[in-house]
């Protein structure tokens, strides 16, 4: 399985079907009268969300969704019957925009909810429809109304309470597999981590889920390296946690890097509560590590954490501060991400897999 977080995909909803014309005719009925019936209506275009997607991988394979036409109408008053819905099943955190990818049609945040992206064509009047005691003989009736086309992008944002950021190798993933059940490609060379990855962390018995998406480096706004794009996996986090790697040469320029990437991003990223951590200190001596604490401090404004996933050192301190913000969030008034029933590991190991044919066909 691969990770797909953008699709477009092609929908028509049904055309209704048409009225009928027809006359009563039976023997020894002189005047039977009009008895066409009216078309059915053609079927809608719906979007849902349901549990245990995690990707829009689905859509890679089929782009056209149509809903079927209403049925026309017949003699004896008889209606046609409604064309048959159509459904896009989507991951919970997918967004639906037209053509134009920056116009919003809606946000499917919770799992069951719906939304009609195209509503069928009504179907036609018969020509009983309009007999009146002017007009007893109609001989004409209504052709259904067209049903809506158009051409439209899911785009999926994970829903997680925290995200990680940093550069690549700044121990992302590392800190991931630390503190939930994902696995995640850890390797050490720049971005290991080619797709988002979940993980759900577990603190003095409360639960919030955590995000770790691709490294950013000098130029991710325009492109350079994997991009910013998926940047929009956090934008729906509570808090972001910025991991520097101790083994960084200079790590206040580390941070003002990534900064400056989530300020070109925009979308209010830089707005959200930071929480600033030095990590992979194992590797450092006491007198080298406060050095570079006092540097990264200087540069972020703050006392950052020290941490280090081999060791343990800072973990449970740096979760409890994330758990915190998320909880402050909760409770004045913001509604806090519920921990989609996601497959983690799934998401883990479709990076894994798309990196393994990209090295395959390399």
């Amino acid at each position: 399985m691969k990770f797909l977080d953008e699709a477009k995909v092609y929908i028509r909803s049904g055309d209704g079907g048409a009225g009928s014309v027809s006359f009563r005719r039976e023997k020894f009925i002189e005047f039977g009268g009009p008895d066409g019936g009216d078309g059915g209506r053609g079927g809608d275009v719906w979007v849902e969300a349901v549990n245990g997607l995690n990707t829009l991988i689905d859509f890679r394979f089929q782009q056209h969704f149509k809903a079927t036409i209403g049925t026309h109408g017949m003699g004896r008053n008889r209606t046609g019957g409604n064309g048959s819905d159509v459904t896009l099943k989507v991951p919970v955190g997918t967004q639906i925009f037209e053509e134009d990818k920056e116009t919003l049609i809606c946000d499917i945040t919770e799992e069951g909810q719906r939304f009609r992206l195209a509503a069928g064509g009504n179907g036609g009047f018969g020509n009983a429809y309009f007999k009146s005691s002017v007009n007893q003989a109609p001989d004409w009736a209504n052709p259904g109304l067209p049903g809506v086309e158009k051409t439209i992008w899911l785009r999926l944002k994970l829903i997680a309470d925290a995200g990680l950021v940093g550069l690549p190798n700044a121990g992302k993933s590392t800190f991931l597999a630390a503190v939930t059940r994902a696995r995640p490609k850890i390797a050490n060379y720049p971005f290991t981590t080619l797709h988002p990855n979940l993980g759900v962390a577990t603190v003095d018995g409360q639960e919030f889920v955590l995000a770790d998406i691709p490294g950013l480096i000098e130029g991710a706004h325009e492109g350079v390296g994997i991009g910013d794009r998926f940047l929009g996996h956090v934008e729906r986090t509570r808090v972001l946690l910025h991991l520097v790697s101790a083994q960084e040469e200079k790590v206040g320029k580390a941070y003002k890097t990534v900064k400056h990437e989530l300020e070109a991003y925009g979308n209010d990223l830089t707005d959200k509560p930071e929480i600033v951590a030095l990590s992979q200190i194992d590797v450092l001596d006491e007198e080298t590590l406060k050095k570079k604490t006092r540097e990264l401090a200087r540069a972020c404004g703050k006392t950052p954490f020290q941490i280090s996933a081999v060791t343990g050192r800072g973990m449970t301190e740096i979760q409890r501060a994330l758990r915190d913000i998320i909880v402050d969030a909760n409770n004045t008034g913001e509604k806090l991400a519920k921990a989609p029933k996601l497959r983690h590991r799934d998401i883990a190991a479709a990076a894994e897999d798309e990196a393994d044919d990209e090295e395959q066909q390399g």
